[in-house]
């Protein structure tokens, strides 16, 4: 009987699985269409990760073969390691570190290649609307949170001090964080005088200038912006709109760079000639859905890369096509 139970039940499990055959075949034939895409961002509370799940959001929905999902990591200092160890297929990395891995400063040149250029990062320190701070130099020997461990902005930060003459860890009481998210709440209740970011929409400018507290910027100078890409040619001049922020009454003229999406090396050309096809096709959608987002473009991408052999064969490919690049 026990054998007998087990071929009936084998023969009605053939029988369901004649009938639920051509369902079968559908699903597995939809499940191997997918194309699974992974996205380093960094930590919570930061710009990468809201970046990111916009990002891939709409990249899902504009091509449904993609099935893109994000990861949380340390920052731009992470993602490039991960990009290059296969780990990660694709990876946010901010201006300066991108820089440093391309040229092999401190390190190897790195192979990964640039998928798109996602937004400008012009670099700024906010206080409290009460705080006595009023240029960078008021800030030395007090205590500044400068970003997230492993994340572009400490580095991006070091460089412009460097141009200015000074050492970002001797200094200033430099504080780093293991949550991006954690920096605005340490200048609103005192514990750190000043918080540097970047960038347009940047979360933590967000939740200052919306504290009870308020919120007031500080940016190099003009005669300090010169100095500093005397010193550091690769960052470049970059303006903060008025009213990209609440009661920014006024456009900031800053420094800083381009934060880029890298792929890993061997990420095929067709897949990368999709996803930027999709991603371009998409932009209005993008812009829309973060206003950041709205310099994620083709034309942006070709300006901002170092050199055209730094973005994926099967990007270029797509930007020759478009009459963007030869």
């Amino acid at each position: 009987m026990r054998i007998t139970a087990i071929v009936c039940l084998e023969l009605i499990c053939l029988g369901l699985a004649l009938l639920g055959g051509n369902a079968s075949a559908q699903q597995q034939e939809a499940a191997i269409s997918k194309t699974m895409i992974s996205l380093g961002t960094a930590t919570p509370g930061g710009g990468f990760p809201l970046y990111g799940d916009n990002f891939a959001a709409v990249m899902n929905d504009a091509d449904p073969s993609f099935v893109i999902t994000t990861r949380n990591t340390k920052g731009s200092n992470e993602n490039i390691p991960l990009l290059e160890k296969g780990e990660l297929d694709l990876g946010l990395v901010a201006g300066e570190p991108a820089y440093q891995a391309f040229m092999g400063i401190d390190r190897p040149p790195t192979k990964v290649k640039i998928l798109t250029a996602i937004y400008s990062s012009p670099g700024l320190f906010v206080v409290r609307a009460d705080s006595p701070y009023k240029t960078i130099r008021d800030l030395v020997r007090q205590t500044v949170v400068f970003g997230a461990k492993g994340s572009g902005l400490p580095i991006m930060s070091r460089y412009m001090l460097d141009g200015l003459g000074l050492k970002q860890d001797e200094d200033f009481k430099a504080v780093y964080l293991d949550r991006a998210g954690d920096g605005p709440a340490m200048v609103e209740d005192g514990r750190a005088g000043a918080l540097w970011g970047a960038g347009i929409g940047w979360p933590g400018f967000e939740a200052m200038a919306k504290s009870a507290a308020g919120a007031r910027f500080i940016a190099p100078s003009a005669d300090e912006i010169a100095q500093v890409l005397a010193k550091h040619s690769f960052l470049k001049r970059l303006t903060v709109p008025a009213g990209s922020y609440p009661n920014q009454t006024a456009p900031i003229s800053s420094i800083g760079s381009w934060s880029f999406v890298l792929v890993r090396e061997d990420l095929p050309d067709d897949v990368a000639y999709r996803l930027a096809k999709t991603l371009h096709g998409a932009e209005g959608t993008l812009c829309k859905t973060l206003a950041q987002a709205c310099e994620t473009t083709a034309v942006n991408t070709v300006a901002a890369a170092p050199r055209l052999d730094l973005i994926h064969p099967g990007v270029l490919k797509y930007f020759q096509e478009i009459g963007i690049a030869k």
